[in-house]
C-alpha cells in the first residue's frame, strides 16, 4: 500500500460544473499555510450530478462494512477518537456548534421542496438515486489506502452516508465538511444520525466547518446530530450567497489547515508532544501538580499586563517549590522522580534562568478526570499567593474557563468538557446559595478548615473512601507537604469532594467544622455530579449516600443542642445552614434523576 494520500472530494450541487475553482482555491490556501500542493496527493473527485436527477437501473444500497465492535472495543475507540479530536481542537481553535437561526430548519425544508435543490431532495427521498449515487463513488476510490474525505454541501451528507460503506482496508485519516445541512432533520437519511451514534471504527477524525453568512449551514454546525465530532466557525465575511460557495470556505486557513493536516501531517510549528518517557507512572500528587502547572501556563498566556507579569512570578515560584517538594518527597521513600516532573526543574535563585514549561497533557478518560477538573477550576492552583483573574479584555470571556476549555482539548477530552466542568461549579454554587452571590470560587473554604476536618475524620479513614488514591497515598502526600500548600491543598480538596463513609459524615457534623467548610465539600460534590450528567457519564451513588449520612449526623446534632440551647445561639445557626445546605443538594439530585434507585424518600426514611 502507497503512503500517498487520497482526497476525495464530494461536491455538493453545482460544484461539479466548476471542478477546477475549488482545487485552485485549496492549491492557494495550502500553499499559503506551507503545505504541499494538490500535486503531492492523488485526487478523487467524482462527479455524479447527472445521478442525481434520476436512476438508470435498480441499484442496491451498498451495505456497511464497518462492523460493530464489542462494547468494551466500542468504548476504546470512542476514547481513542475523543483524543484525537482533542488534538483537532487544540490545533484548530475552539469548538462552536452555534445556536441556528429562527425558523431555520423550516426555511431548508421548504427550499427543499423548490426545483432548484431537486438533486438534493432525490438524494435524500429516492432510495434507488442515493444507491446510484453511492455506487457511483464506490467504484472510483481504490480498495486499500489513506482517504481524506471533504464533502461540501449535499457532499457532505453523501460523505456521512458513505464512511461506514468503504472497503475494509480504505482508512479515512480524517474528514472534513463544509458548508454542510446536516443538522437538519430533513437530511437525516435512512437514520443516519441513529447509525452514526458512536464514531465508525474506520474514521481518524472528523470537523466541520460551517460559516457564519451561510443560509446552507444556518448558522450552526452539525454535533448536534453527532456529538462526537466538532464543529467550527468561519467568518468569511461575504454575501449569503457567496458564502456557501465551497471555493469560499477552501479559501478560508482554518479550513485548509484541517485538510493539510491530514493530507500531509505536521508541520514544524505543531507542538510536539512527549508520548512515552515516563520512568515511573505518576502517583495522585504529581498528577494533581502535573495538570495544575500546565493549567496555570494556559491561564498565564492569556492574561496581559500587570496582571500577567504577577503571575507569572507567582507561578514561577510556585513551580519551584512543587517540583522541589515532589524530589524531596520521592528521595525519602526511594521513589524515582518522574520525567515528566524532573524536567521542570529550574535554578529559583538564578532570576534569569529559563522556566520550563509542562508539556501539553495527555489523555485522561473522562470518568477519570471528572474530580481532578472540578478541583483545578474550584481551588487557587497557585497558592499561596492569590490573584484575581479577570475577564479577557478583547473578549470579555472568563479566562480560567477558555484555560480550561484548551487543558481538556489537550487532554482529549474536547473543549466542550472544559466548558461543562465551569457550567457544573457554577449551577452547584447557585443550588447551595439558593442563587445570592456570583463569587463561586471560596478559595478560603477549604484551607484551614479542611485541615480541621481532616483531623476530625482522623485522616486514615477519610482517605479510605476517597476515589483518587489509596489512603497510604494520601496520608503520605498530606504528610509530606501539608494542606496548605498548593499540592495539599488540590489533595485534600480533591479527597474530600469524593470520600464517602461515616467518618466524612461525622467529621462535617462536628461543630469543628463550621457551615462554610460544610459548603464547600457539598457543593464541589454535587459539581461532580452534575458533570457526569452533562458529560452522560454513570452518577456515583456514593455522593447521595454521603450526604444522606451528613444530614443525619447535622439532625441528630441539631436535635441534641436545640433543646436547652438559646435559639439564636451561632453553634444553632451554624447546623441549621448546614442543613439547608444538604436539603438543597439532595433536592437537586432527586429532581434531576440522581438520586440512587432504592434511596430513601425523605428524612423519616433515612432516621
Amino acid at each position: 500500500m502507497s503512503d500517498e494520500s487520497i482526497l476525495l472530494f464530494l461536491h455538493g450541487i453545482g460544484d461539479g460544473d466548476h471542478a477546477e475553482n475549488w482545487k485552485i482555491a485549496l492549491d492557494k490556501t495550502l500553499d499559503s499555510l506551507g503545505y504541499s500542493g494538490l500535486d503531492a496527493a492523488r485526487v478523487i473527485a467524482p462527479k455524479y450530478a447527472h445521478a442525481l436527477k434520476g436512476w438508470d437501473e435498480k441499484q442496491d444500497v451498498p451495505a456497511m462494512t464497518t462492523k460493530q465492535p464489542s462494547r468494551e472495543a466500542a468504548k476504546r475507540n470512542r476514547r481513542d477518537f475523543e483524543r484525537r479530536m482533542g488534538a483537532a481542537e487544540f490545533r484548530l481553535g475552539r469548538h462552536d456548534r452555534g445556536n441556528g437561526y429562527p425558523g431555520g430548519d423550516a426555511a431548508i425544508g421548504l427550499a427543499l421542496m423548490h426545483s432548484k435543490f431537486v438533486q438534493a431532495r432525490n438524494y435524500v427521498q429516492d432510495a434507488q438515486v442515493r444507491a446510484q449515487v453511492l455506487n457511483l463513488v464506490l467504484s472510483k476510490l481504490p480498495e486499500s489506502g489513506r482517504l481524506v474525505i471533504v464533502g461540501h454541501s449535499l457532499g457532505s451528507v453523501i460523505a456521512a452516508d458513505l464512511v461506514g460503506r468503504l472497503p475494509s482496508r480504505l482508512k479515512v485519516i480524517g474528514m472534513v465538511t463544509i458548508g454542510s445541512p446536516l443538522a437538519n432533520g430533513c437530511f437525516d437519511v435512512d437514520k443516519l444520525g441513529e447509525k452514526l451514534k458512536d464514531p465508525p471504527t474506520n474514521l481518524a477524525w472528523w470537523v466541520n466547518f460551517w460559516n457564519a453568512p451561510d443560509p446552507v449551514a444556518a448558522h450552526r454546525g452539525v454535533s448536534s446530530v453527532f456529538p462526537w465530532m466538532v464543529d467550527f466557525r468561519i467568518n468569511t465575511k461575504v454575501l449569503p450567497r457567496q458564502a456557501h460557495l465551497a471555493v469560499e470556505y477552501l479559501a478560508d486557513e482554518a479550513v485548509g489547515e484541517a485538510i493539510g493536516f491530514a493530507l500531509f501531517g505536521s508541520k514544524s510549528k505543531e507542538v510536539v508532544r512527549q508520548e512515552n518517557g515516563l520512568d515511573v507512572p505518576l502517583d495522585a500528587a504529581e498528577m494533581f501538580a502535573l495538570l495544575a502547572l500546565r493549567y496555570s501556563y494556559l491561564i498565564k498566556e492569556r492574561l496581559e499586563g500587570d496582571v500577567q507579569d504577577r503571575y507569572t512570578g507567582a507561578l514561577r515560584q510556585v513551580q519551584a517549590t512543587v517540583v522541589d517538594g515532589i524530589t524531596t518527597r520521592n528521595q525519602g521513600e526511594g521513589r524515582p522522580v518522574p520525567s515528566a516532573i524532573a524536567r521542570l526543574e529550574f535554578d529559583l535563585s538564578d532570576p534569569y534562568s529559563d522556566v520550563p514549561e509542562p508539556l501539553p497533557s495527555s489523555h485522561m478518560a473522562k470518568d477519570d478526570a471528572v474530580i481532578i477538573l472540578t478541583t483545578l477550576a474550584a481551588e487557587n492552583i497557585i497558592r499561596p499567593f492569590e490573584i484575581a483573574i479577570p475577564k479577557s479584555k478583547k473578549d470579555k470571556k472568563d479566562i480560567r474557563e477558555e484555560a480550561m476549555k484548551d487543558l481538556t482539548a489537550e487532554m482529549g477530552l474536547g473543549g466542550n468538557y472544559g466548558a461543562d466542568v465551569f457550567t457544573a461549579a457554577k449551577l452547584a454554587h447557585v443550588v447551595l446559595s439558593g442563587g445570592r452571590g456570583v463569587n463561586w470560587v471560596k478559595w478560603s473554604a477549604l484551607g484551614a478548615g479542611a485541615a480541621a476536618l481532616i483531623v476530625a475524620t482522623g485522616g486514615l479513614a477519610l482517605a479510605a473512601g476517597a476515589g483518587l488514591a489509596g489512603a497510604a497515598v494520601i496520608t503520605s502526600a498530606l504528610a509530606s507537604f501539608g494542606p496548605g500548600g498548593m499540592i495539599g491543598g488540590l489533595l485534600t480538596a480533591g479527597t474530600l469532594a469524593t470520600a464517602g463513609g461515616g467518618g466524612l459524615a461525622y467529621g462535617l457534623a462536628s461543630s469543628g467544622t463550621s457551615a462554610e467548610t460544610l459548603e464547600a465539600v457539598v457543593e464541589r460534590q454535587l459539581a461532580t455530579e452534575i458533570l457526569r450528567q452533562r458529560q452522560r457519564l454513570h452518577p456515583n451513588p456514593a455522593i447521595w449516600r454521603i450526604l444522606a449520612q451528613t444530614e443525619i449526623e447535622v439532625r441528630r446534632e441539631h436535635e441534641r443542642l436545640d433543646e436547652f440551647s438559646d435559639e439564636t445561639a451561632p453553634t444553632l445557626n451554624e447546623l441549621k445552614r448546614k442543613i439547608d445546605a444538604i436539603e438543597r443538594a439532595l433536592k437537586y439530585l432527586t429532581e434531576n434523576g440522581l438520586e440512587p434507585s432504592g434511596a430513601p424518600n425523605s428524612h423519616d426514611e433515612m432516621v
